[in-house]
């Protein structure tokens, strides 16, 4: 069964199948990009690597382990001997606990010079929550708006806080920016909803050359079908994160509508 959102599906937006979706989101934008981009263009799949730990941790649906001892005594334990209180029963807690994460992005680099053209960022929880993730895509977002370098940066993700963008009054729920080198500190700004279809936007590339246009709510559309992420998600289910009131009503409806409730 296909996307049933006209837009984003926040159902993909859960933490446990939003890391499938930037994978595939990544290598759906490299077939689509490549064909239109050679022979003076390649994109090339990079992976940056953040090292987590504590709250800034994100690990999910790791369950909690308690061992529970039987109390159960017998009848002669109960008679004449004296019973010691009870010790201290532990409380559940958690551990800092290292992990390693991952995050794929491309790069289109002029094949002649090798030099790098156009940086495109797909948002994951670790670039807009707050700790040592974010500093350091901050750290590189503001080299590459330092540079000659255009970046689009891709936001479908409604949890945490977004990037710092300056005189914009955009509250909406996903974004797309498309920073073109030449024209800093302006920048194009793709501002939309859950009730919105995903705006498609230039790729910006070296003066003169001619710019595809990136449909992303198709590509996403492809995603889902060819992983068959109908079968993986539970729609009788809120999503997580959750929708604010009047969303989650407009969401019920859509799914009543199409059956999928």
């Amino acid at each position: 069964m296909p996307n049933p959102f006209p837009g984003m599906n926040p159902y993909l937006e859960h933490p446990e199948i939003w890391p499938g979706i930037h994978l595939l989101l990544i290598s759906e934008l490299t077939k689509f990009l490549s064909p239109q981009l050679r022979p003076k263009y390649r994109v090339a799949v990079e992976v940056r690597l953040y090292d987590t730990i504590g709250e800034q941790s994100l690990l999910v649906g790791i369950p909690d382990l308690t061992v529970k001892g039987s109390q159960a005594t017998t009848e002669q334990s109960m008679t004449n001997v004296a019973v010691a209180p009870s010790p201290p029963q532990p409380q559940t807690v958690q551990v800092p606990v290292p992990e390693t994460i991952k995050q794929g992005y491309l790069e289109v680099r002029e094949v002649a010079t090798g030099e790098v053209v156009t940086v495109i960022e797909i948002l994951s929880p670790i670039n807009k929550l707050s700790g040592e993730g974010r500093q350091d895509y901050e750290t590189k977002r503001n080299k590459i708006f330092g540079s000659s370098t255009h970046l689009v940066e891709i936001d479908l993700l409604r949890k945490g806080k977004s990037l710092p963008i300056y005189h914009s009054n955009s509250q909406t729920h996903y974004r797309i920016l498309v920073s073109r080198g030449d024209r800093r500190p302006q920048a194009d700004l793709y501002a939309f909803n859950l009730r919105d279809t995903i705006p498609s936007f230039p790729l910006p590339l070296k003066s003169g050359d001619r710019e595809p246009f990136v449909d992303l709510q198709v590509l996403l559309n492809n995603v889902y079908d060819q992983a068959s992420y109908d079968l993986a998600i539970d729609y009788t289910q809120e999503p997580i994160p959750p929708l604010l009131a009047d969303d989650q009503v407009w969401v019920n409806t859509l799914l009543t509508e199409q059956q999928l409730r």
